[in-house]
């Protein structure tokens, strides 16, 4: 067995909060980039501009990226022959949770209980955690700063078996379609089909924590996804609603194994403002 001290995954999580806040990714920022040159709508080539001017601004002077610094998204690789010395897993992740937004100046987003007592908890905890046990003797983290208006859009719908691929695709673009301007385009689109009614919900998104052009792996998804992001982009909503070419900058599928007789749909949206970061340990 190898030993983790809690502490280093406190003070791992604590970095990955501030940093994935202040810091979008590389496939991001080239994303919107390409974006931009392509995009021939002057207004949205305006707001593009501003958005790439945020991201390069809120990484230089380490300030959030969006005032919504989310609720704290984690997967959560946990190798068999890794132990957690010092204190157990949940207790340390979100503990640097606490200190992370607090020392980092992110706002604090969760309620005791989402009716009777909407009061903040003040330290944006409690996380949402998902653990995978898998070989070996590492700790993966890795996290997702989901914000809520982007979540509030998403979906999940248990088709029916004969709805097949068309179906599927029909979902998908319905449920961006409805959401118009709310999740603030240009968004990714994470999409799980399979599985059963709660882990389509996890696999679309987890689909989000995919690197932005990269392939999926299985090429008959990978066309559906190359099919959705052409259809979605043609919706014309456009960056921020203000029309053109840029609704979505990439639709990411996971697909699972599920039951005969279902045929389980979610899709995560996720804003422009693609917040997560991962740490090995």
């Amino acid at each position: 067995m190898r030993s983790i001290a809690a502490d280093k995954v406190v003070s791992s999580v604590a970095d990955l909060c501030r940093e994935a806040n202040y810091s979008v990714g590389k496939d991001v920022l080239t994303s919107l980039q390409k974006a931009l040159a392509g995009e021939e709508n002057e207004t949205a080539r305006t707001v593009l501009e501003e958005i790439v001017l945020n991201c390069d601004l809120a990484e230089k002077d380490k300030m959030a990226l969006c005032q919504d610094t989310g609720t704290a998204v984690f997967f959560i690789d946990v190798g068999q022959k890794v132990q957690i010395t010092g204190g157990n897993l949940y207790d340390a992740v979100n503990e640097g949770v606490r200190i992370g937004y607090g020392t980092g100046c992110l706002r604090n987003s969760i309620v005791k209980d989402p009716v009777f007592d909407r009061s903040n908890t003040s330290d944006n905890t409690p996380a949402v955690i998902h653990y995978d046990i898998v070989p070996g003797d590492r700790l993966k983290i890795s996290f997702m700063a989901k914000g809520s208006g982007a979540e509030n859009m998403s979906a999940l719908k248990m088709l029916k078996v004969s709805d097949g691929i068309d179906g599927v695709k029909d979902f998908v673009s319905a449920t961006v379609r409805e959401a118009g301007s709310r999740p603030c385009p240009p968004i990714i689109v994470g999409v799980g089909v399979g599985g059963n009614f709660e882990r389509c919900a996890v696999l679309s998104k987890k689909a989000l924590l995919r690197e932005i052009g990269s392939e999926n792996p299985d090429p008959e998804w990978a066309q559906v996804e190359k099919e959705l992001l052409a259809q979605i982009n043609d919706l014309g909503i456009g960056v921020q609603g203000f029309g053109g070419k840029n609704t979505a900058l990439a639709v990411h599928i996971i697909a699972e194994p599920c039951h005969i007789a279902s045929l389980p749909v979610s899709v995560n949206i996720q804003c422009h403002a693609v917040r997560h970061k991962t740490v090995t340990l």
